[in-house]
């Protein structure tokens, strides 16, 4: 295995003492900049790194961030947010040469754990925070391990405000869910709807609870009976999707338009609906909260909401970086979403 270079390597090379390199490389003053240029460009040829561990035990920076997914092992291999998410968060770090440090764990306890082993080995520098609880433990460990954060998808009340609902330490980045739900209300309204089904999320993540809610609220200004608008909660998966699908289309009043919390559940009702033999659009209109290329090559195509995810993903890293290099806390909106009418909605059957 190839040696790693080392100072005393760039040292004697470039014919200069130990300490001249640590000041040139470390932008110290103490060399001059004929002999500052000279170590760099032979620490270039030499392919030098700094040594993460040995600079965060000298209490500089590690040059990680990390971001911890807690959520279902089988909604994470179908489901595109995340991929999406996650590339745009390394597009901005890889431009600053900082590094993502990526885990995924089974639940909220581990992750915890996670974020203080990280912080007792001084592993990253910060972290980005993922699907904010109801009930979330999480800013306020993380305020007391003095660990910079940045929260992605704002508090159950929404995303004004970083010091409400995220320990007062933490910055967030949101999209607001209410208005993307009331967009999809509106349509859905519009086209003559009155029985709406919402196949939701995770009940304990703070958007599900805000898309709860506004759908909730939309109902109610709309006078619709809110016996025939509802939710249904789910863990994201496709098998999930279909089941409740199944349940809903089989009640003596069925919906006759169906909101997806994700891409992959809206997906699987439309399969569920072309195996009951019940026509999208003409029996049921079908909407997926997020857009994707699934969404696109489905038959009939369907109504989404569509955002820009990657460039979600861009904000939170912005947010943390400047986070880190000594900006106070605050909460920043992405790009509101909106809503593509495709294929999959129309007015509903005149009878069903």
């Amino acid at each position: 295995m190839a040696r790693r270079p080392t100072i005393k390597d760039i040292a004697r090379r470039a014919g200069v003492s130990e300490s001249a390199v640590s000041f040139a490389l470390n932008d110290r003053p103490g060399v001059s900049q004929d002999t500052r240029a000279r170590i760099r460009r032979v620490a270039e040829e030499l392919g030098w790194q700094p040594n993460s561990a040995a600079r965060a035990l000298s209490g500089e920076r590690s040059g990680a961030v990390g971001l911890v997914l807690a959520r279902p092992a089988q909604t994470l291999g179908v489901e595109s947010f995340f991929l999406q998410l996650v590339s745009g968060i390394q597009e901005v770090l890889a431009a600053d040469r900082v590094a993502l440090l990526f885990q995924v764990v089974d639940g909220i306890d581990a992750e915890c754990a996670v974020y203080r082993r990280w912080w007792a080995e001084r592993r990253v520098d910060g972290v980005l925070v993922v699907d904010a609880r109801t009930q979330d433990p999480r800013p306020e460990l993380l305020a007391l391990l003095g660990l910079p954060a940045v929260i992605i998808g704002g508090t159950a009340s929404g995303g004004a405000g970083s010091a409400e609902g995220t320990g007062g330490e933490a910055s967030s980045v949101w999209a607001d869910d209410a208005r993307a739900m009331a967009q999809v209300v509106d349509h859905l309204h519009g086209l003559g709807h009155r029985r709406i089904t919402h196949i939701a999320g995770l009940p304990d993540l703070a958007h599900t609870a805000r898309r709860i809610a506004s759908l909730r609220a939309d109902a109610k200004a709309r006078g619709l009976d809110p016996e025939h608008v509802r939710s249904v909660v789910t863990d994201y998966s496709d098998t999930e999707g279909a089941a409740a699908t199944r349940r809903v289309l089989a009640e003596p009043e069925p919906p006759t338009a169906l909101v997806y919390d994700n891409d992959v559940m809206a997906v699987a009702g439309l399969a569920v609906a072309a195996e009951l033999g019940i026509a999208v659009p003409g029996r049921i209109s079908v909407v997926a909260w997020d857009d994707s290329a699934l969404c696109r090559v489905t038959h009939p195509r369907l109504t989404a909401l569509v955002r820009d995810t990657a460039g979600f993903g861009r904000l939170a890293a912005e947010e943390l970086l400047a986070v880190l290099a000594g900006s106070p806390p605050r909460a920043r909106e992405s790009e509101r979403p909106r809503l593509e009418p495709r294929e999959s909605t129309a007015p509903p059957a005149a009878a069903y």
